[in-house]
This record gives C-alpha cells, sequence and structure tokens, in this order.
C-alpha cells in the first residue's frame, strides 16, 4: 500500500467535491450548524476551485494506490496586530474516507502541510475540531496539538436542536 499526498488540481474538483460531501454529512451529524458555520460555502465546486488556486491555501489529496480517498484543506491566517505580522498555519478541513482510516493517510497529509508552511517560516498551527469529535480531537493530540480555545454556541430556535431545558416552551 502506498500512500502519497499531493495538491489539488483543478482536475480534483468533482473528486474533492464527493469527498467534502461526505465530510459534510458526518460533520452535520455531530452538530446541525457545521454546514453553515465551518464547512464551505455554497456553491462548493466554485469554493473549492479557487482554494486551488489560492497561494495561501493548502488543498492537497491524499491518495491510497493512486485513488484519492481524503483531503486537508488548510490555510495562513495573520494573528492580531500585537503578533507583529505573525501567521498561524490554520487546519479547516480534513477528512479520510471511512474505508481508509487508521493507515496513516490522514497523518500523511497533516505533516505534508505543516512541513510546507514551515518553510514559509510558519511556527505556530491551529486545527478546527467540533466538540464532541473525539477521534478527530485525538488525531490532533497525538500530533502534538492541545485546544486553545472552544467555542461555544446557542440558538434561540428550538426547532434547529433539542431543548436541554427541562421548561419546555
Amino acid at each position: 500500500m502506498q500512500l502519497e499526498v499531493r495538491s489539488a488540481r483543478l482536475e480534483d474538483v468533482s473528486v474533492l467535491v464527493d469527498l467534502y460531501r461526505s465530510l459534510e454529512d458526518e460533520m452535520t451529524s455531530l452538530h446541525p450548524m457545521w454546514p453553515l458555520a465551518d464547512g464551505l460555502p455554497e456553491p462548493v465546486e466554485k469554493t473549492i476551485e479557487m482554494l486551488v488556486e489560492d497561494p495561501e491555501a493548502e488543498l492537497v489529496l491524499g491518495l491510497i494506490d493512486d485513488v484519492p480517498f481524503g483531503f486537508l484543506y488548510a490555510r495562513l491566517e495573520t494573528l492580531l496586530p500585537q503578533a507583529r505580522g505573525e501567521l498561524v498555519g490554520s487546519i479547516r478541513l480534513v477528512f479520510t474516507d471511512f474505508g481508509a482510516r487508521e493507515v496513516g493517510l490522514a497523518e500523511a497529509m497533516r505533516d505534508e502541510v505543516m512541513d510546507r508552511f514551515r518553510e514559509q517560516g510558519v511556527t505556530k498551527f491551529d486545527a478546527h475540531v467540533l466538540p464532541g469529535h473525539r477521534l478527530a480531537k485525538n488525531f490532533f493530540e497525538a500530533g502534538g496539538f492541545s485546544a486553545r480555545s472552544i467555542v461555544m454556541h446557542h440558538d434561540d430556535d428550538p426547532s434547529e436542536r433539542p431543548s436541554r431545558d427541562p421548561r419546555r416552551r
């Protein structure tokens, strides 16, 4: 079995869309806000085309024996002004197809993108993970990441979430 990580190309867009839709299904089952706040803007095809051509983004495809099974999207982000222009490499999305997990593909994609950012002088890295997504949390912790922030969310529309308030509205 041969793992390969390479930059995504425009001819990969349809494969990337399919992989993204699988990620979207998985994340939406964990939190219905994900496609509205954390996913890619629609139309996804156009967004992926833009990311392929964005010099500040890394969009890589992970392949096993020349077959695409995953992708990772990261971008450079500027910290606050008091950081004097320092950048952080922010891993926004990572996905490996269910049948190809636990063979090292996600690690290969993560490490490749971090190395690319390091070549540009980046020394700080973030990874966006949903609360409760234990596999993703463990994956990044195994790579040396630790939580530095948690975003809390509240939705006043009870039709959008099951209420945890025993005083039903």
